[in-house]
């Protein structure tokens, strides 16, 4: 169920997609057009009778033909309807009183509906030209079915009505029956479909001057009959239309009458009403189809928003990372050495399988330190092995079962010391991660500082995959806030507070799910300033499963939202805070939240693209933005001084674990907005990451 609701909405969105290339003629186009010459297995009365082919019931093992009348000519117009050009010919039929049949395809009908219903008001008799208009030799039955079908639904959904005539695309007279496109023409008949071809073709589609149509739509022999083909879509028509005047004014001072096919054999409408479900159902469908239609220019827009977010989120970290690494090279950045005792807080809860490799990490510490670990409630022995450990310089402060945040607050109170480190109890230090961390402490401006943060467990894909992120969307990132002065978030895992911040902020909140990015942005809009220090690794146990996996991002996810809401005021507000609120806050929500939220629309166009559109072209796009993926982690990966052989799983966590992570993000926001809450979720740890691990 966690996955249902995000889930249906990117469905819904490729829905979308698929029924605006339906509607443009774009999904399942196919432009191969078949020449045959063999008619060994189309009976001759076939290949020597008239236009209109009968293979329906009865008919379908002997099919037969039917002649237009002596002195009747039927006008019909392919591949519409065009709202530039099918209202002059509809204009130019009625002002001298002609009707005519109108071959239609299902995605023009779906895009001009009003034109349907015009050319049945004029009492004009609607055939069908398929939905997508592909030779249907190459089709299967099922694709032939679906083309019929679908067009159909168009004309059921626009005008309540279908049609029991049927005009293949590019078919001619019906002596270019051949054994390829007979079965198809046995195949609709026996779906209750009279086929109609021509007798004179005006190839006006090739535009070859009014006088060379208007002579190719006159009769062979005075006096016959003809079925005439037209186009009033494809291009330009204002050949067609010069010519159409021409021919109806001069047949019928010959004496021709003007009428659709159904009259011109005597059959009844081959139009007919239809009602109930196949009516709603072809409202339904048509109202989605513009629902798409008008939504596909707010998907590219957003679609190009994420590429100016994420090509101006690279630029940022490509420009501003470098600087702030020559700024970690100078160990006097901050001013005079940190030396004096700090107090490192480790909260704790259930972390029996973690907390003794915890304080062995600490004890090997080259910087004077007082470690104060909170046991919150724990029921599986963790304050137990603690104190079994014995460590001179721990300190244990049992409390009842409250949660993180009260786990610190208590650690705050007691803490000896004016700087405050804090980290997870499944994380280690290494030897010199505490000294690193709180040198920025010099420059008296400095509240907090962010440490850096590396997965452990990193050998199993799924480590990798969290691994790259780690160095690329976390610790890049923040290179970049912190040059800009905005770090929105200090790691649980390891990050330190002056104490004189946390009490003027009122120390650590339970308000949100996020208790390091609330006190982080609480200490920023207080006036303080924040800093990465790169050098101060801290080496935790990433979730080893895509559910624990899940779990945790979800919490983050939800948490962050919840932060970025309780500061909301900050974007109004004055000093420090309004620094925030009106450059930081808009950067984390824009970076953080509505980049990835509309990422997926990357992938829905990626695989629209490969499936219906341009493949080749859909694919290069796609590795060139993996490419420039894994410059920008390559070179994050050579900042952080880590081995970049774990890229090699790149193409694979952008095609697996990215989709994972906007899924999470998407059922976050639903449940922000639909007003859920969300509770803690303990992981289960393995104590897996027992040392630190060298780089």
């Amino acid at each position: 169920m966690r996955f249902f609701m995000p889930l249906s909405l990117l469905a819904c969105l490729l829905a979308l997609l698929v029924l605006r290339g339906l509607a443009t003629n774009e999904v399942f186009h196919d432009t191969r057009i078949a020449i045959s010459v063999d008619k060994d297995t189309v009976p001759q009365n076939l290949l020597k009778g008239g236009p209109v082919v009968d293979a329906r019931g009865s008919k379908n093992a002997h099919p037969v033909s039917y002649k237009i009348p002596d002195r009747t000519v039927v006008l019909s117009f392919d591949d519409g309807p065009s709202p530039e050009w099918t209202p002059k010919i509809l204009e130019m039929l009625a002002a001298r009183h002609v009707r005519a049949d109108f071959f239609v395809t299902g995605a023009m009908t779906t895009r001009h509906p009003e034109l349907i219903r015009q050319i049945v008001a004029g009492g004009h008799e609607l055939g069908v030209h398929t939905f997508t208009h592909p030779d249907l030799v190459y089709q299967s039955h099922a694709r032939i079915s679906w083309e019929l079908a679908q067009s159909q639904l168009a004309l059921a959904g626009v005008a309540g009505v279908h049609s029991a005539l049927f005009r293949p695309p590019y078919s001619s007279d019906a002596s270019a029956l051949d054994d390829w496109n007979y079965p198809v023409v046995k195949y609709v008949g026996a779906r209750g479909y009279l086929t109609a071809f021509i007798d004179r073709d005006t190839d006006d589609w090739k535009r070859p001057g009014v006088d060379a149509i208007v002579k190719a739509a006159m009769p062979t022999k005075p006096g016959a009959g003809e079925l005439i083909l037209l186009h009033d879509a494809g291009g330009d028509r204002t050949q067609t239309i010069a010519a159409l005047g021409q021919v109806i004014d001069r047949l019928q001072a010959e004496g021709y009458r003007f009428t659709t096919i159904s009259d011109a054999l005597g059959a009844s409408g081959a139009t007919v009403p239809v009602h109930g479900f196949q009516l709603w159902a072809g409202k339904g469908f048509i109202w989605a189809t513009h629902v798409a239609v008008l939504t596909l220019p707010v998907l590219v827009w957003l679609l190009a928003l994420v590429g100016f977010l994420n090509f101006g989120r690279f630029a940022l970290m490509l420009v501003l990372a470098p600087i702030h690494a020559r700024r970690s090279k100078r160990r006097d950045a901050w001013g005079p050495p940190v030396t004096e005792p700090v107090t490192v807080l480790v909260p704790a809860y259930n972390e029996r399988e973690c907390i003794a490799n915890t304080l062995s990490s600490l004890a090997a510490s080259d910087h004077p330190i007082e470690v104060i670990v909170i046991d919150d409630g724990s029921t599986d022995g963790t304050a137990d092995i603690v104190e079994e450990m014995d460590l001179p310089f721990v300190r244990l402060v049992r409390k009842v079962n409250g949660g993180k945040s009260s786990a610190l607050n208590s650690g705050i109170a007691a803490a000896s010391h004016d700087i405050i480190v804090m980290m997870d109890g499944d994380t280690v230090f290494e030897p010199s991660t505490v000294r690193e961390l709180v040198q920025p402490f010099g420059d008296p401006a400095i509240g907090a500082v962010a440490g850096n943060a590396k997965v452990g467990n990193r050998e199993s894909l799924i480590g990798a995959w969290q691994h790259i992120e780690y160095v690329l969307g976390h610790n890049l990132d923040r290179r970049m806030y912190d040059m800009l002065g905005v770090i929105p978030t200090i790691p649980g895992a390891v990050g330190a507070f002056r104490r004189e911040a946390l009490q003027r902020v009122g120390g650590m909140s339970d308000d949100t799910l996020a208790e390091d990015t609330d006190i982080t942005i609480a200490v920023l809009c207080d006036g303080w300033r924040i800093v990465y220090a790169e050098h101060a690794r801290a080496w935790t146990e990433a979730p080893a499963s895509l559910q624990q996996l899940w779990s945790q991002r979800y919490r983050w996810s939800y948490g962050s939202m919840q932060a970025m809401w309780k500061h909301r005021g900050a974007v109004t507000s004055r000093g420090p805070a309004g620094r925030f609120g009106r450059v930081g806050l808009p950067l984390v929500v824009l970076f953080g939240v509505v980049a990835p939220l509309l990422a997926p629309l990357v992938d829905m166009f990626l695989l629209y693209g490969v499936l219906f559109a341009d493949a080749p072209v859909t694919l290069t796009s796609w590795g060139g933005f993996i490419l420039l993926q894994a410059v920008l982690s390559w070179y994050a990966f050579r900042l952080d001084r880590e081995k970049p052989w774990h890229l090699i799983s790149l193409p694979i966590q952008q095609l697996v674990y990215r989709q994972l992570m906007y899924i999470v993000l998407l059922q976050s926001a639903i449940t922000a907005m639909t007003g859920g809450r969300l509770r803690w979720q303990k992981l289960r740890r393995t104590g897996e990451v027992a040392a630190p691990v060298e780089a």
